[in-house]
């Protein structure tokens, strides 16, 4: 028997009767041979670890634009904590981990530079509204290895769509990290907020302290645990009605005081300019982009979106100045 038929084996023996098994998977849109020390889902999840586009997370931002300091939240931090927070979830409710945490390693794959303010500047560009969960999908499936894609898995590439929106994923290890996906950014955006003195502990709403508890491993920990009991003994992933009132009260808390207006958000509009400026320049000037976005059957302006949404931070500013400030100007900057 190999090792990865002794895992599955063990997946019967563990899993509860509504968690998907590694054998079950729809399987990949390219059929290929096992493997034989990995589950299907464990190769996704490395598969999604080791391609480029999971790299350049570390240098996009999450909620605040370059802040001094390193210990703000990345778009690939926030990656990790929505894959710790998952597979807590998981491992407790006897569903497949590999599966949950391929989801969550991947779920934000395809997001723009400069948060969700990137995600802003694209939209109207293209035939189609551009959403970073849709994107990706698309890097996925389309993107990765020079066109090929990773060829995930069908239910982790169900879980990827479908981590925000109205349609929740088809898999409870997929609704897992739809929630997870919540419940880490709202506690790390508070402490990020308090970090850079927009916040104070004091100024949350009292009754979300009251339920979810004062600091921040608190509020996870009260959140984690009423998941955990909450779905134990159903066939869905939930919250309870009084700790989803206090998820969703301080959401919206955040986006009065942090999200929107606050003074950690006032460089967002040069943010925009520079995504737009960019994308009108290789609009017209399409042999300025790597050789991969240039070719294909698909209209210009999707490919100049691919290009665009998948720079960094750094990147994307480094590629303004290329294109738009004189050089003997740049090292002035």
């Amino acid at each position: 028997m190999s090792a990865r038929e002794d895992i599955e084996r063990l997946e019967d023996e563990w899993l509860v009767p509504y968690a998907v098994r590694s054998r079950d998977s729809r399987g990949r849109e390219r059929e290929e041979p096992s493997d034989p020390l990995r589950t299907c889902f464990m190769r996704d999840r490395d598969r999604i670890i080791h391609c480029k586009s999971f790299r350049r997370l570390k240098h996009k931002t999450q909620v605040f634009l370059a802040p001094e300091g390193d210990h703000y939240r990345t778009r690939l931090t926030h990656t990790l904590e929505v894959s710790q927070i998952s597979r807590t979830i998981a491992r407790a409710l006897h569903l497949n981990e590999d599966l949950t945490e391929a989801i969550a390693l991947g779920h934000d794959l395809g997001h723009t530079p400069f948060g969700h303010m990137g995600e802003e500047a694209l939209q109207g560009l293209t035939p189609t509204p551009f959403h970073h969960n849709e994107q990706s999908l698309r890097v996925v499936e389309r993107l990765e290895y020079g066109g090929k894609g990773l060829n995930l898995t069908w239910e982790v590439r169900d879980g990827i769509r479908n981590h925000t929106g109205k349609t929740l994923p088809a898999t409870l290890e997929g609704r897992i990290v739809h929630i997870a996906d919540r419940v880490a950014y709202v506690n790390h955006d508070i402490d990020d907020a308090i970090r850079a003195g927009i916040l104070e502990e004091s100024d949350l709403p009292p009754s979300t302290l009251q339920i979810l508890g004062r600091h921040h491993s608190q509020r996870i920990n009260s959140l984690v645990n009423d998941i955990v009991n909450e779905s134990r003994d159903a066939d869905d992933i939930l919250l309870s009605p009084e700790v989803e009132a206090a998820l969703d009260e301080l959401r919206t808390f955040l986006f009065d005081r942090v999200y929107i207006g606050s003074v950690a958000k006032v460089e967002e509009g040069k943010a925009i300019k520079v995504l737009r400026n960019l994308f009108a320049f290789y609009l017209e000037h399409p042999e300025e982009m790597p050789g991969e976005f240039q070719g294909g059957d698909e209209e210009i302006s999707i490919r100049v979106c691919d290009y665009v949404a998948g720079m960094s931070d750094r990147y994307a500013i480094r590629k303004h100045n290329d294109h738009f400030v004189p050089h003997v100007w740049v090292g002035e900057l």
